[in-house]
């Protein structure tokens, strides 16, 4: 008898190789990985068992045909992944590197699509922000600063609705848009002109931040409603609780001199937020943001004051 001749269900490599169509040196590169069992003969030649050998090496073959990896492969072989977990890993892995490859081809649209006068400008902007994971990873930081303050969930709550997620195959529109946001957030000063805007005066004077902004965000959430249907900002219910909330907090009542105080180095008309809103708004489309809200209500307030002739909110909008 030979070593070709099964005995006791053994079959050579040579005999496996025939019977599954891969070469000698492939399944001996398996038995060297771990990913593969075998005896030895009498003569020293490796022996395996026909039956699930076989059965092995398909199931390798046809991962393999599927793309994963050696380590993935021995995870299965050996019981420590199932199938449909390593298939689940895969699939997500390569969500991710379409992502990837989606930003980067439209970021060389984008410059290539741009008007000489402005491709070196857009090459340094999107230079800088090669991942979209890590762009958006970006936005969330800007916020969970400026609203330290407050407790996280409302913060998870507030970037839900206004922090745009990258989008999964975006056009050129979409990439410079995203990328001039996270460009904005990255200016070391725009922080302290956001929280200015959402603390307004003398924020050392308030004694509860949480609630003053559980209190001004459900006055942002009625104003939202007006801003969607096209109500021009005016005085009435929602400023009023506007104000009241940002006197209570600070132990004051509502008043003409303390709304004064509110507009006083005022931000809403920084070009940066606005530029930021504006790229947002184009980013989330029909959803109406924060920044639209607080737009609306201080124009409602300046109108609201003497100070009626202060330059809109929406003035200085990018």
């Amino acid at each position: 008898m030979t070593d070709d001749i099964p005995a006791d269900g053994l079959v050579s490599i040579g005999e496996l190789a025939r019977r599954t169509g891969l070469a000698v040196r492939t399944i001996r590169f398996y038995c060297d990985e771990g990913m593969l069992a075998s005896h030895r003969s009498p003569g020293g030649h490796r022996m395996f068992p026909a039956d699930s050998a076989g059965e092995r090496l398909l199931l390798v073959r046809r991962l393999r045909a599927l793309g994963f990896g050696l380590s993935s492969i021995t995870d299965v072989l050996h019981g420590e992944q199932s199938i449909a977990e390593v298939i689940a890993a895969e699939s997500a892995r390569l969500d991710i590197e379409f992502r990837s490859m989606a930003w980067r081809r439209a970021s060389l649209r984008a410059v290539e699509s741009a008007t000489p006068t402005q491709r070196a400008g857009r090459l340094a902007l999107l230079a800088t922000v090669q991942d979209s994971g890590a762009a958006h990873e970006g936005l969330l930081r800007f916020w969970r600063r400026v609203l330290a303050p407050v407790r996280r969930c409302e913060v998870d709550i507030f970037v839900g609705w206004n922090v745009p997620e990258p989008p999964a195959d975006p056009s050129v529109e979409q990439v410079v848009a995203y990328a001039e946001l996270a460009a904005l957030v990255a200016e070391p000063d725009l922080s302290s002109a956001v929280r200015q805007q959402l603390w307004r005066k003398q924020p050392e004077l308030i004694r509860d931040r949480q609630g003053l902004y559980v209190e001004v965000g459900e006055a942002m959430a009625e104003v939202a409603a007006l801003v969607s249907e096209d109500v021009r900002p005016h005085g009435g219910d929602e400023l009023d609780r506007f104000v009241n909330a940002h006197a209570d907090a600070r132990g004051e009542r509502d008043s003409p001199c303390f709304r004064e105080q509110l507009l006083t180095d005022a931000s809403d008309t920084d070009r940066r937020i606005h530029r930021y809103w504006a790229l947002t708004e184009q980013l989330l489309k029909t959803r109406i943001t924060v920044g639209q809200a607080h737009n609306w209500m201080y124009d409602a307030l300046a109108r609201s004051t003497c100070r009626a002739d202060a330059p809109a909110a929406h003035a200085t909008s990018g």
